[in-house]
């Protein structure tokens, strides 16, 4: 048994009127497929491209190696000259991804490559940030801490996207005070006997290629895995949705604060707590959702 997942839309192109009415209003994702032609980036960008404009740039690396109390927040595994990285993905597999590595601030020539598209929302144009990955390599199942809008260009290479939206949040075995879901959950081939609450949730699935760009609506959780080496460059615009404004709020000025406090009182013992406390919580809500 799989997970129940429907293919995610996929259009040619959307004017904005066209995005705003079916998939902004209802938050529904669509992948559009020749949405960025005309940007030079998708005749130039590729892996190699990026070795030649940032190959001597030192970067943040991060693997799939669960959460640890003694770790800061977003604190890297590894660090590369992205030459080396690049080369490290062309040549093998590897679990090491690179995240939120903002162009402005990186390799502001980059920005010559590509626009802020018109999709009827105000982007935020000071955090374009882009993601890389090799063969096989993923995220844990999560969402965003801001519950923002996400357009996500990919650029080179096949990726496959997971995306659940948060009224199947219940079924996901969700990690309290967090942003992410138990880390030994394979999404990509779970384990429904050992996590059968995951039977009950209703998501979307999709594959990327070269120039094609997901929409992924306010809040939804997304597993990203790369089937080929390849990388992604995400724009966003603030949560629109009062209610999923206030979470990003509380998330921001509250949550990841308290967490990062239990951290340092209570050490592994609170990261052992939240791992059981989300088996206990899904299992106690799959019970008074499908009763007895």
């Amino acid at each position: 048994m799989e997970l129940n997942l429907e293919q995610i839309p996929r259009e040619q192109t959307l004017s904005k009127k066209e995005f705003i009415r079916k998939y902004f209003r209802p938050q529904k994702p669509v992948v559009i497929e020749n949405f960025v032609d005309d940007w030079p980036a998708y005749s130039k960008w590729n892996l190699d491209y990026i070795k030649e404009v940032a190959g001597e740039k030192i970067v943040p690396l991060y693997d799939d190696r669960p959460v640890k109390h003694d770790e800061g927040f977003n604190e890297p595994h590894a660090r590369m000259r992205m030459g080396d990285y690049i080369e490290l993905l062309k040549n093998e597999s590897t679990k090491y991804r690179i995240f939120l590595w903002n162009v402005l601030k990186e390799v502001p020539q980059l920005q010559k490559d590509f626009t802020y598209p018109n999709f009827g929302l105000r982007l935020m144009k000071g955090l374009p940030m882009l993601f890389f990955g090799g063969s096989d390599s993923h995220t844990f199942m999560h969402y965003d801490i801001d519950l923002a809008n996400i357009f996500h260009f990919h650029f080179e290479g096949k990726k496959q996207c997971i995306l659940f939206p948060q009224s199947e949040t219940k079924f996901l075995y969700k990690i309290p005070h967090s942003l992410i879901t138990r880390e030994d959950i394979d999404f990509a081939k779970p384990d429904l006997k050992k996590w059968p609450a995951l039977k009950n949730a209703k998501g979307h699935v999709t594959q990327l290629e070269h120039g094609n760009v997901l929409y992924i609506p306010e809040g939804y959780w997304h597993h990203m895995k790369y089937i080929t080496p390849g990388f992604s460059l995400s724009l966003r615009a603030i949560a629109r949705r009062p209610k999923n404004f206030g979470k990003a709020v509380y998330n921001l000025l509250f949550m990841r604060h308290f967490d990062n406090l239990m951290r340092r009182l209570k050490g592994q013992e609170w990261i052992d707590w939240k791992n059981e406390k989300a088996i206990e919580r899904t299992h106690s809500l799959l019970f008074q959702e499908l009763g007895p």
